[in-house]
């Protein structure tokens, strides 16, 4: 099983120029507790995922995934609890990283958010001008409990990433 490490930031400006691709995505959350069990749609395919409980510091957490059939994806999204995620994300090459920036639609639009996967919890990297403050481990940005809380419903310190 392969270990996610990544961290995550609020995006605080402009980087759609420097982005070289970009795809919708649609997903939902079949159980969530301990564990969460995704199915994801986009336009590269459909993935069913497993997640382990987070680390202490939220940098880090074991991740299954297995590439499934659109037909079976869309099934699957029926036992979903609660709402879907809809997001379009954007890949943007930054100093050796690449930063996936989920800009979120619907319940959640107005949230954008930027990840960067790493090799090892201290791997350094260059900071973009465009991140804002680092979320990490802020378990209400979990796409997992956006479904249920979404962005529309935060106060302003939680939208700034002060509460």
């Amino acid at each position: 099983m392969a270990q996610e490490i990544e961290r995550k930031f609020l995006v605080a400006g402009e980087f759609l120029e420097l982005a070289r691709s970009s795809m919708r995505m649609v997903q939902g959350y079949i159980a969530t507790g301990h564990s969460t069990v995704r199915v994801r749609i986009s336009n590269n395919g459909a993935w069913l995922t497993i997640k382990g409980p987070s680390s202490k510091s939220g940098l880090s957490r074991y991740e299954w995934e297995h590439k499934i059939d659109l037909n079976e994806a869309l099934e699957l999204l029926q036992l979903c609890v609660s709402a879907i995620i809809e997001k379009e994300r954007y890949y943007v090459d930054y100093e050796g990283h690449t930063f996936e920036i989920d800009v979120f639609e619907g319940r959640n639009k107005g949230l954008i958010l930027a990840e960067v996967e790493l090799n090892s919890i201290d791997e350094e990297f260059v900071r973009p001008p465009w991140l804002g403050a680092e979320v990490t481990g802020i378990r209400r940005y979990y796409n997992s409990n956006l479904r249920n809380y979404p962005y529309s419903e935060w106060s302003e310190e939680e939208r700034t990433g002060k509460a």
